[in-house]
């Protein structure tokens, strides 16, 4: 009896709980749309309140028992252009999944539409998107960020919005910014099945192409394989970065792939890779010529922790057939703390060199070389501890060695040669090195003074390091990030001597890393031994507006032989290297060395006395000035002139000590 009563009980609450379900039911498809024009009102008020702006659909209605259809969907900032319109949108929701608290759209269709981003006098039509809200709070610090959990949910919610079944037509992406124009016309996309496949149609002042994508995409499974290129076959070219930046890039294609994105614990992984062929890049600051790399590859795997974010050490990047792995971490768990590390594996150094990037290393063409090398890169900053930054560079070498030269040989150091400086681009007059120059001066005919002002200035450990200084390149990168500019380079005498002699004088990335690379094979082939090396340096490098070499320098300033110059004269050299065409304003109206020199040239000397390079007795009538008496002086501004206003003194320090920063 008791059961029997649990069992009437139990189907009154079902046909109770059934009543319920279809009442809602009713209810909804009876209000559906009533909540609808809610929702879109809501979205109006929000951007007209929070963003200026008004947002308008025309119709909005739900169709069967998932679908809903909007139609002329418009967004405008007051004042300003049209930043959305959409003819037409059907879209689908899963209840199942809003049930949960999840937006996840089933189906998609869009058609004739357009995001229009514009730039002019009047200012921005995207503006007040970009800006913070007064409302808003900061964070307490970055700290209270889970990486993993935020990525997560950006990228489900992300994925949840991407249908399995869409179908765009017609839609447009304008950027218009100060009159440089670019269209980006999604002709038609489509994604069924896990398929997908779309034509993209670009437009810009020097561009008109018709890009394609095809490949799998299952946003559900959080997968994709796509591949990006041109319908023609021809090169991508990137538009909008050459008009706003000068930068010219293109590619053949790009492939991109995302295999797995995953939730393990407390930590976030991505994998997958990504891979571009025939990336071509040219801008004035990183070379002259094309920069062309023929394949590059990149195998992902990133991590995102609850106070971290990294890409492991099991990723790896491939250049050509160059392959290294990177690492790379950004931690805040305690201290804000920088890493990155590179390891490139045993490599054929002949493999090494047909890889570099053409039009990057130009004077390595057609260089060929034998034996293996391996490398290793550490690098680590703590924000809160500057002082304490790792760099590390190692790298070992089994039977490196050159068999045959490139544009640059270097074995040419070891024989007589004419050297022409470059200077803004033009070649100067001739400079020959060796006994067919009166100017020449073998390295023990220059005064010791000379070599050790010079030595102490430029290079104190130029005879013991092997091109580079890893604690120079250290504090170099120190001062850099705490000025947050280039304000201090690491250049050695092996560095300027490489780069006068084989290189140019263009601030360019190439003509930087060509410089790291000659500079290496020197120092650590036996090409030339340091003594050579720094006797070419002297009779090289420029001492002054058209001067060239120690002896057309002391002849120039002193009527002298380089055997012949004193402490003071030597001292005063070695201070205009950095800036040999600005000697002049050293001095005052009367040929007086200006104040701020004779401290530094005083300063010069106290560190040589330290080092034992010179003895007291060598500063015996030497009290800092020097005389000017050869053909230099009549650059010299021997009336007075009017000073700043203010600390002329300091001002004048302020450029002297710029010109001391090199490149």
């Amino acid at each position: 009896m008791r059961k029997s009563r649990i069992k009437k009980i139990a189907f009154l609450l079902l046909k109770i709980v059934a009543v319920l379900l279809i009442i809602g039911t009713i209810c909804f498809f009876a209000f559906r749309n009533m909540m609808l024009e809610k929702a879109i009102a809501k979205v109006a008020a929000k951007m007209e309140r929070d963003y200026n702006s008004r947002f308008t659909v025309k119709q909005a209605t739900f169709k069967g028992f998932s679908g809903i259809e909007l139609k002329e969907i418009a967004l405008v900032p007051k004042n300003a252009d049209t930043l959305l319109h959409v003819q037409e949108i059907k879209t689908s929701v899963n209840y199942l999944k809003l049930l949960t608290g999840d937006v996840q759209l089933g189906t998609l269709e869009m058609k004739n539409g357009y995001v229009q981003l514009v730039r002019n006098k009047n200012g921005k039509n995207f503006d007040t998107f970009l800006k913070k809200k007064k409302d808003e709070t900061p964070d307490d610090g970055p700290t209270e960020a889970n990486y993993a959990d935020r990525a997560y949910n950006i990228l489900n919610t992300a994925l949840n919005l991407v249908p399995t079944d869409m179908k765009l037509d017609n839609l447009t992406l304008r950027l218009d910014d100060m009159g440089r124009e670019v269209n980006l016309n999604l002709q038609q996309m489509r994604l069924a099945d896990e398929h997908l496949e779309s034509t993209i149609g670009v437009t810009a002042d020097s561009i008109s192409q018709t890009w394609k994508v095809k490949g799998m995409a299952d946003p559900r499974d959080k997968r994709a394989d796509l591949k990006f290129f041109n319908s023609d076959t021809s090169r991508i070219k990137v538009p909008y970065i050459y008009e706003r930046f000068g930068l010219k890039s293109g590619f053949d294609s790009i492939h991109l792939n995302v295999e797995n994105i995953d939730m393990d614990g407390d930590e976030l992984h991505i994998d997958g890779f990504a891979s571009i062929g025939n990336f071509m890049v040219n801008n004035p600051r990183i070379a002259k010529k094309d920069v062309v790399i023929d394949k590059a590859r990149f195998d992902y795997h990133f991590l995102f922790g609850p106070d971290f974010v990294a890409i492991d050490s099991s990723s790896t990047v491939q250049l050509n057939q160059i392959k290294f792995n990177p690492y790379a971490r950004y931690s805040v768990a305690g201290d804000t703390i920088y890493e990155l590390k590179a390891r490139i594996p045993t490599t054929k150094a002949q493999d090494f060199i047909n890889s570099l990037p053409t039009g990057l290393f130009t004077n390595f063409e057609g260089m060929e070389a034998e034996g293996t090398f391996s490398y290793d890169l550490k690098f680590q900053f703590n924000k809160n501890k500057p002082g304490a930054l790792v760099f590390d560079s190692n790298l070992k070498k089994d039977g490196l060695k050159i068999i045959k030269y490139g544009a640059a040989d270097l074995a040419k150091l070891n024989t007589t040669f004419t050297y022409r400086a470059i200077d803004n681009g033009r070649a100067q007059r001739p400079i020959l090195v060796g006994p067919g120059n009166p100017f020449f001066t073998p390295l023990d005919q220059i005064s010791p003074y000379v070599k050790n002002a010079v030595l102490t200035s430029e290079d104190p450990s130029f005879f013991r390091h092997r091109g580079f200084i890893t604690e120079a390149f250290r504090q170099s990168i120190i001062k850099n990030i705490k000025t947050r500019q280039f304000s201090r380079g690491a250049s050695t005498i092996s560095m300027q001597l490489v780069k006068n002699v084989f290189l140019t004088r263009e601030k360019t990335l190439s003509r930087k890393l060509e410089e790291i690379l000659l500079v290496y094979i020197l120092e650590n082939n036996g090409i030339s031994n340091k003594s050579r090396m720094l006797e070419v340096y002297f009779n090289v490098i420029e001492w002054g507006p058209d001067v060239y070499g120690i002896g057309e320098a002391a002849d120039y300033y002193f009527n002298k032989h380089p055997s012949q110059l004193s402490l003071d004269e030597s001292v005063f050299l070695a201070s205009i290297v950095p800036r040999p065409k600005a000697f002049m304003w050293q001095f005052d109206g009367a040929g007086q060395l200006k104040p701020y020199a004779i401290k530094h040239n005083k300063f010069v000397k106290d560190l040589m006395l330290r080092r034992a390079l010179i003895m007291p007795e060598d500063t015996i009538a030497q009290h800092g000035d020097v005389h000017v008496s050869g053909r230099g002086r009549s650059r010299l501004r021997l009336t007075e002139i009017p000073q700043f206003e203010g600390d002329s003194l300091e001002l004048d320090e302020f450029f002297f000590n710029l010109s001391k920063t090199s490149f």
